[in-house]
């Protein structure tokens, strides 16, 4: 089975949210692979075209050529999704800039958690 490593950027049959699609388009990776080795799954985060309508929280994308990417495009954190490997294909990786916005982005969607407070 494939292993991709973390901040990776790869093509993967991305679902929809409205409708029962999946179509191929860019995503990082952001699991490690420790976790793809155990249980054979993938989790990314969404890479779409600048042209489309910003979302708050979008990452440009700067250097689209070292990401493997065609066109400007931005990381769109919000919009994660669990893939299979077999499904995956390497295409480039992020810039240093890309990392660290990513990360930061990562840390407020995804905080450590923390317990409910028990009631009595």
């Amino acid at each position: 089975m494939p292993t991709f490593e973390p901040l990776e950027v790869v093509t993967v049959p991305f679902p929809f949210v409205e409708r029962p699609v999946l179509k191929r388009r860019p995503a990082v990776v952001i699991s490690r692979p420790v976790r793809q080795d155990r249980l054979g799954l993938i989790w990314v985060v969404m890479i779409t075209s600048a042209r489309n309508e910003a979302w708050p929280g979008d990452i440009p994308v700067a250097d689209i050529t070292l990401a493997g990417l065609s066109r400007p495009s931005v990381i769109r954190p919000c919009k994660m999704s669990v893939i299979e490997p077999a499904e995956i294909r390497a295409i480039g990786r992020l810039d240093a800039d890309g990392i660290d916005a990513l990360t930061r982005a990562l840390a407020e969607i995804l905080p450590p958690l923390q317990p409910p407070a028990l009631r009595p």
